[in-house]
C-alpha cells in the first residue's frame, strides 16, 4: 500500500489547483478529442505524425490531472501554525532576514511546498532555508546549511498576520 503524502498549501492555492483541474477536464479534455477526431480523419494512423501528437498530448493531459487530484485529494489547508512564540517564525510569516557575509537584505514568505517560489520570495518550509529559519524569532542569528554551503542570516523581523 502506497503511504499517502499531505500536501501543505493556503486555500488559494487549494482553490486555484481546482479551478485548473476543472479547466483540464472539461474545455481542454475537448480540445484534445477534437484534435484526435480530426487527426483520425487524415487516415492511415500509422504513419500519421499529427494522430501521433495529439495521443501524446492527451497522455500528458491525463498525467496532469492525474496529479491535480492527488494534489486536491491529499491538501492540508494551512494558513498559519501556531508555534510556542507568537513572535517565531512559522508557517505563514513574513521574515526580513540580512545575510551576514554580505550584509544583503531580503524578505520571505515561509510557505508549504505547493506555494513555494524563491524567485518570488515564497520559500517552503520543507527547504533548508525554511528548517532553518523556523521557530527562531527577531534578533536571532542562524546557519542554513545549503547546497550552495553554509550561509549566515541574522533575523531582522518576523511578521505573522
Amino acid at each position: 500500500m502506497a503511504i499517502e503524502s499531505r500536501y501543505k498549501m493556503s486555500q488559494e492555492r487549494l482553490d486555484a489547483l481546482k479551478a485548473e483541474l476543472q479547466y483540464l477536464e472539461t474545455d481542454k479534455a475537448k480540445e484534445v478529442a477534437e484534435q484526435i477526431k480530426e487527426a483520425r480523419s487524415f487516415g492511415d494512423l500509422s504513419e500519421n505524425s499529427e494522430y501521433d501528437e495529439a495521443k501524446a498530448e492527451q497522455g500528458k493531459l491525463y498525467s496532469k490531472i492525474a496529479e491535480l487530484q492527488d494534489l486536491i485529494a491529499n491538501a492540508e489547508i494551512v494558513d498559519h501554525v501556531e508555534v510556542q512564540n507568537a513572535f517565531a517564525v512559522s508557517l505563514g510569516s513574513k521574515v526580513k532576514v540580512k545575510d551576514l557575509e554580505d550584509g544583503f537584505e531580503e524578505v520571505y514568505e515561509i510557505v508549504g511546498s505547493q506555494e513555494a517560489n524563491p524567485m518570488q520570495g515564497r520559500v517552503s518550509d520543507d527547504s533548508p532555508f525554511g528548517r532553518a529559519l523556523y521557530g527562531h524569532v527577531a534578533g536571532d542569528k542562524v546557519k542554513v546549511d545549503a547546497p550552495a554551503g553554509e550561509m549566515n542570516f541574522e533575523i531582522l523581523s518576523v511578521e505573522n498576520d
